[in-house]
C-alpha cells in the first residue's frame, strides 16, 4: 500500500479558497497512490479559533466538492483532513471526511476530545460521539481520529476493537509540543499493533508555530518515514498485512483484561 501525507504549509498571507486550490493541485500529483492524508483545519488553520465561525461550511460544502473531485480525478481514497463544520443543528464542529477514489463521502467523523482547556476550540466547538472505522475494498481498515484524540488511547482501543489496522490521524500539532507529537504516535502504533499515519501542518498560524513532522510508524512502534518541518508531500509504502503477523507473532491483545467487561457491584 502506497500512501502520501501532505504536510501543507497553512500561513496568514495565503486565502483559503488559495489553499483549497493548492491542495487538490497536490492531491492530483499524488497517482499511483492508495491513500493520501491532509492535515486538521488545513483551510483555517487549528488555532486560528476567530476565523472558525466565519468559515464554517456544511459536510458537503467547497472544501468537500473540490477534495471529491481531486480525488475522482486521481482515483486515490482522500483522507481530506478536517473543516469547521456547521451541522444541522447550527453547532460547529471539527470534521473530517475520508471520500472514496470515485469521489464519494465514505465517511466523516467530528472529533471527540477537543483541545483548548475550556476556551478555543473547546468551547467553539461541539464533541463527536461516535469513533470512525472505515474499510478500503481489499486493502485494509482505517481508524480516524485528530490531533488532541491522540492523547486518549481509549479512543484508539475502540477503533482496533471495531477492525483497524491503520489508525490516521491529521493534526494542526504546535512545534513547543513536538516531541509528544512523536511520542505519542509512537505509542499507539505500539500499544494497537497498528500502522499509524500522522499527518500534521507547516507553517504559523495565528502566531502558532506548527511542528510538522508527519509521521508513519509501524505496528512494532518503528519510525518508516518522517517529514520535517516545512510542507512537504511525506510517501511511504507499507504492507497492511504486517499488523496481522504482528498480531499473531506477539499476541499481547490478547491478554487484554480491563476495558473488555463492565466492573462487577
Amino acid at each position: 500500500m502506497r500512501a502520501s501525507l501532505l504536510q501543507i504549509a497553512v500561513n496568514e498571507d495565503e486565502t483559503v479558497e488559495a489553499r483549497r486550490v493548492r491542495a487538490a493541485a497536490l492531491v492530483r500529483e499524488q497517482a499511483g497512490a492508495d491513500l493520501v492524508v491532509l492535515p486538521e483545519l488545513w483551510t483555517t488553520g487549528a488555532f486560528a479559533f476567530e476565523e472558525f465561525d466565519a468559515a464554517a461550511e456544511p459536510l458537503r460544502g467547497p472544501t468537500y466538492e473540490a477534495m471529491a473531485k481531486a480525488a475522482s480525478d486521481t482515483g486515490v481514497w482522500l483522507h481530506a483532513g478536517s473543516v469547521p463544520e456547521r451541522g444541522d443543528d447550527g453547532r460547529l464542529y471539527n470534521t473530517s471526511l475520508v471520500l472514496s477514489p470515485s469521489g464519494e463521502l465514505a465517511a466523516f467523523y467530528r472529533k471527540i476530545h477537543r483541545f483548548g482547556f475550556d476556551k478555543g476550540e473547546a468551547v467553539l466547538m461541539g464533541a463527536g460521539r461516535e469513533p470512525v472505522t472505515v474499510r478500503l475494498p481489499d486493502s485494509t481498515t482505517l481508524g480516524v481520529a485528530t490531533c488532541y484524540d491522540l492523547r486518549f488511547p481509549e479512543l484508539f482501543r475502540s477503533l482496533v476493537d471495531a477492525g483497524a489496522e491503520v489508525l490516521v490521524v491529521p493534526a494542526g500539532w504546535p512545534e513547543r509540543r513536538r516531541s509528544h507529537w512523536t511520542l505519542l504516535a509512537q505509542a499507539r502504533a505500539v500499544e494497537n499493533q497498528a500502522f499509524v499515519l500522522a499527518c500534521g501542518t507547516a507553517g504559523t498560524h495565528a502566531s502558532v508555530p506548527q511542528a510538522g513532522h508527519s509521521i508513519v510508524v509501524d505496528p512494532w512502534g518503528e519510525v518508516l518515514a518522517e517529514a520535517g518541518a516545512d510542507e512537504e508531500v511525506l510517501t511511504v509504502e507499507f504492507d497492511p498485512e504486517r499488523v496481522a503477523r504482528t498480531r499473531e507473532q506477539f499476541p499481547a491483545l490478547k491478554d487484554r483484561v480491563l476495558g473488555l467487561e463492565p466492573p462487577r457491584g
